[in-house]
């Protein structure tokens, strides 16, 4: 091998090596974490202030829908005991009643589902834009240049700061759980 070739060989692998150790040094600066945001959804003081505020609105109405279904079966225990007693008009009658009422309390009850659904949509959607901007100030406040969240297969719990994050908005909490109506 002639000395130039070895000064060439030596030259590209020094730059080699520089440019690998430069790229080491750059991997070390990033600061990758990962939010397992279900987990946050369910741990979080906006979650539980979402649930009950739920819970207060339709319970009510629950209650409602709740008691007229008992009031149906009553009803239709009563009109097969005394069926066999009654007259034809009567018994017709009762059981127009029965399926009326039947009627009434299954739309009720599928009104009641629908409201439901779409509050619970609406807080969560709520929930997860302020749980979203809270990610984003944590991440800000300690350095990271990237936080993945859906799609990770696989994250090391070194990597994993949803424990931080949850105790970030839990000392936030206060202020930040206060339920608000639409």
């Amino acid at each position: 091998m002639t000395p130039m070739t070895r000064t060439t060989i030596s030259c590209a692998l020094v730059a080699v090596l520089a440019f690998a150790a430069a790229a080491a040094a750059e991997a070390q600066a990033l600061k990758i974490g990962f939010v397992n945001f279900g987990r946050l959804l369910e741990e979080s003081p906006q979650a539980k202030a979402a649930q009950a505020a739920l819970e207060a609105e339709f319970l009510p109405r629950q209650r409602d829908v709740a008691a007229q279904r008992k009031t149906l079966q009553e009803k239709v225990d009563k009109l097969q005991k005394e069926a066999a007693v009654m007259s034809e008009a009567d018994r017709l009658r009762a059981e127009r009643e029965a399926r009326d009422l039947e009627l009434n309390v299954n739309r009720r009850f599928n009104e009641l589902q629908e409201d439901l659904n779409l509050r619970r949509n609406e807080e969560v959607g709520r929930m997860q834009r302020s749980l979203l901007q809270e990610v984003q100030a944590y991440a800000r406040a300690n350095g990271y240049q990237l936080i993945v969240s859906e799609g990770v297969l696989f994250a090391a719990e070194g990597v994993d700061i949803t424990p931080q994050v949850v105790a970030a908005i839990k000392a936030k909490a206060p202020a930040a759980a206060a339920p608000t109506k639409p």
